[in-house]
């Protein structure tokens, strides 16, 4: 291969380009897209203001109680909402269907609702118009529209004959034409990256882990348009006709972004269910009640285990013991029902893993897969940064509820086995004192290891297309 054939070749490929008229309406088509992706971002991502107003508006009514009981105050509880990730405005995920609010109270898991699909009409199961979600399904056709007769046209009009005459090898020709056509997506392309940096600008508090993420974010949808541009040229160069190379990139771009992640959803949802709502709270209650209940006084459970405290601590009753039983009592129920709570969610978080597993896989066919998951991860709007913060409001909770646990076993009386009345209660300092939930995004790092299948299949992506490209140089013909 020759520098400056390819250069040359790649010059006479974007001036034909840009000489066709039809590319121009594509350009202003994805300007008028990119615009309305970026404000529906902004929108998008100003949603933040709201949940952190309501979190304020929950620490202030948590602070704002008076002396009282704490097991009183264990159940009045408090919520916990979950802050977009500052990228989320470049690629929304899954963010509208998995809720942002929870409510933590003692001796209850609650469910995170309020998810944006909830309020949203049935339009939404479209697909939200998200500047990731150009890149992934709209520049794709672009890219194949404009490469799809790079090379063919050429064989139809006899154009190639005279470049091979004329010196150049097959593989000056198409790494010439995968260039020039590379240099015309990235003109598609980059205004999104250069949009999403200054939305990032305008942000406070943005850290240098968060630009780290948009670089590698840009540096994937790179090898994305890498692959996409050889694909293009690959199925140009062994085509017959302009016809031909035109309906087969078509069919390419039904079966990535289409066809295949529908298939593995169903699949995955086939060959490992899910249980209902109901079935899942079922489930948790049957065994809370069957491990043992801290509310009901005969439970073979607690019972065992007055005899054994008392026996402990050398006393004949509760009332002479040097705590409050009650507070011990539901310290260790809320032990027990945590535990299984716990169970189960993760079963049923490795249930959804092993869903999410079939397009993982699909990534090593299907590259438009690599690049959605990666997307998704290093915008903090995935499945694993909404199961973390599952983990972080359920580990807020449980330690809120023992802590409520603790300061009724050290500060109510051992003869009070009531919450009533206004005497047996403990200084509102202490609700204070409590530290408020703040929601914390995974590291680069966690995400990272997360989705090495997925940095793994892009980059065998980009081998795979340079091979492609390579073979084809050796076999392919002039007529």
């Amino acid at each position: 291969m020759r520098k400056e054939i390819i250069l040359l070749i790649s010059r006479q490929f974007l001036a034909r380009l840009f000489k066709s008229r039809a590319v121009y309406p594509l350009l202003g088509i994805m300007l008028i897209l990119l615009i309305y992706a970026a404000i529906s971002g902004v929108s998008y991502h100003d949603h933040n203001h709201f949940r952190e107003d309501h979190q304020e508006m929950a620490r202030d009514s948590w602070e704002g109680n008076p002396d009282k009981h704490p097991h009183r105050m264990a159940h009045f509880g408090t919520f916990a909402f979950r802050l977009k990730h500052p990228l989320s405005m470049f690629d929304f995920g899954i963010e509208s269907y998995t809720g942002n609010a929870v409510f933590l109270e003692a001796h209850k898991q609650n469910m995170v609702n309020f998810s944006e699909a909830s309020f949203s009409t049935g339009l939404l199961r479209f697909g939200e118009l998200s500047m990731a979600m150009i890149l992934q399904t709209i520049l794709p056709l672009i890219i194949f529209f404009m490469g799809y007769s790079a090379v063919v046209a050429d064989r139809e009009n006899g154009t190639l004959r005279i470049l091979l005459t004329q010196g150049a090898s097959w593989k000056d020709i198409l790494f010439g034409r995968s260039f020039g056509l590379l240099i015309g997506a990235l003109l598609f392309c980059l205004p999104f990256f250069l949009v999403a940096a200054i939305l990032l600008v305008s942000e406070e508090h943005v850290s240098a882990e968060i630009w780290m993420r948009l670089m590698l974010t840009m540096f994937i949808y790179l090898l994305f348009v890498v692959v996409l541009c050889f694909i293009t040229i690959a199925i140009s160069v062994s085509s017959r006709s302009s016809k031909d190379a035109l309906v087969k990139l078509l069919g390419l771009w039904l079966l990535m972004i289409v066809l295949l992640p529908r298939t593995a959803q169903a699949v995955g949802s086939y060959l490992y269910p899910t249980p209902t709502k109901l079935e899942f709270k079922s489930a948790i209650e049957e065994e809370v009640i069957k491990n043992g209940d801290s509310h009901n006084p005969d439970d073979p459970h607690f019972s065992a285990l007055k005899d054994s405290v008392l026996k402990a601590n050398h006393v004949n009753t509760v009332e002479e013991l040097p705590f409050n039983y009650g507070g011990f009592v539901m310290a260790e129920g809320e032990r027990l029902s945590a535990e299984v709570y716990s169970k189960h969610q993760q079963q049923l978080m490795d249930t959804y893993r092993k869903q999410n597993s079939f397009s993982r896989v699909l990534a090593l066919a299907n590259p438009y897969l690599a690049v959605k998951n990666l997307s998704m991860a290093l915008s903090g709007s995935d499945f694993e940064s909404y199961v973390d913060f599952q983990n972080q409001a359920e580990e807020y909770r449980y330690l809120m509820a023992q802590k409520m646990n603790e300061l009724q076993m050290k500060y109510i009386g051992a003869s009070v086995s009531s919450s009533e009345g206004k005497v047996n209660v403990v200084g509102r300092e202490e609700w204070r004192n409590f530290p408020d939930f703040e929601h914390e995004q995974l590291s680069l790092g966690s995400v990272l290891s997360a989705e090495v299948f997925s940095l793994v299949s892009i980059l065998f992506w980009m081998v795979l297309a340079i091979w492609m490209i390579l073979s084809l140089s050796k076999k392919a013909k002039a007529i």
